[in-house]
């Protein structure tokens, strides 16, 4: 049997985390003190470099160090920079045939003087193949052979041996989204080059416009100024998108009726009523080239279900928060 743990265990639990959480911090504090000085000018020149080269971006570290420059190399692909990780053990035993001369290399360790990485080193500089240093050690073994030296600060780990990688790996982490976040905005990485790397999950389904989602044509709730409310109850009923658009001889939309609409009008006569005197005018509308995830907002936003789609003032399709469901993006 289980015994509860008491109240003292969980508070020293929360306090953990809290320590943990604070010296994280503290060393995100000291990089960006370091990014605002002397780390700056080394910061231009690695996205300078990274920006000149006709290649891919080689990541590589060993250990915690590794998997940090794992999702580097992942977060830099995704962003407009191709990249991929190399492990350097493996480098030693053929893969250093995957770094061509065209190529960056971009190399994680905390102390620069990882024994692995000796092989790949020395392969950058036998092609003369630009090398990026993401270490902490000014005189290592990594910093002297590189090109360019992103310097982190010393930090304190959360560990409360000193021995488990922790504050060392964010920075680490965080010097990486940086530089695929500077590449991003200096290659001018629009939201369709996004799509372009993300066709699959949530992401890419935000990421589809509101044009290739809608239902156009007939499947679109159209009345005339002057209809009765009975004709226009007909339509919404039949067309179930929740919404009934009210169009003029222009083909301009003038006005809009939701089941909202209705529900505020039960106590009238609405047999003899006509959907001018009910319509709500100047309705919420989109444009075909949203974003999916966009239209998602303004739905959650206003608390309706449908959006009309509207080009120069003529409505061209709705789209409905289940066409967004069903394609993910809700």
């Amino acid at each position: 049997m289980t015994m509860p743990k008491t109240s003292d265990h969980q508070h020293a639990v929360v306090e953990s985390a809290l320590r943990t959480l604070a010296t994280g911090q503290e060393g995100l504090n000291a990089l960006v003190e370091a990014l605002q000085n002397g780390l700056a000018t080394p910061f231009r020149k690695a996205v300078d470099a990274i920006s000149a080269i006709k290649g891919r971006v080689i990541v590589t570290g060993v250990g915690k160090s590794g998997h940090i420059g794992s999702k580097i190399a992942a977060t830099l692909a995704s962003t407009g920079t191709p990249a991929f990780f190399v492990h350097p053990s493996e480098a030693n035993h053929g893969d250093l045939g995957m770094i061509a001369p065209d190529d960056a290399i971009i190399a994680l360790s905390w102390s620069g003087e990882t024994a692995e990485l000796k092989g790949i080193i020395a392969y950058s500089r036998r092609f003369s193949i630009p090398m990026i240093a993401v270490t902490s050690r000014e005189n290592s073994a990594l910093a002297r052979a590189s090109d360019v030296v992103l310097l982190l600060p010393p930090v304190t780990e959360a560990c409360p041996h000193g021995l488990a990688p922790t504050t060392s790996t964010l920075l680490q982490l965080v010097t990486g989204d940086a530089l695929a976040i500077a590449l991003l905005e200096a290659r001018g990485f629009t939201p369709e080059h996004f799509r372009t790397f993300h066709p699959g999950g949530q992401l890419g389904a935000n990421l589809l416009r509101v044009a290739e989602i809608m239902r156009v044509g007939d499947q679109i709730p159209v009345v005339p100024p002057g209809t009765k409310m009975p004709e226009a109850v007909a339509t919404l009923a039949q067309k179930r998108v929740g919404c009934v658009c009210v169009v003029d001889d222009s083909g301009k939309l003038v006005g809009i009726i939701t089941d909202g609409d209705l529900a505020r009008n039960l106590h009238r006569n609405l047999a003899e009523t006509v959907v001018d005197d009910v319509m709500t005018r100047a309705p919420k509308t989109i444009d075909p080239d949203m974003f999916a995830g966009a239209a998602v907002a303004l739905l959650n936003q206003h608390s309706i279900s449908a959006l009309v789609v509207a080009d120069e003032g003529r409505p061209v399709g709705i789209v409905h928060f289940h066409d967004l469901l069903r394609v993910g993006a809700a």
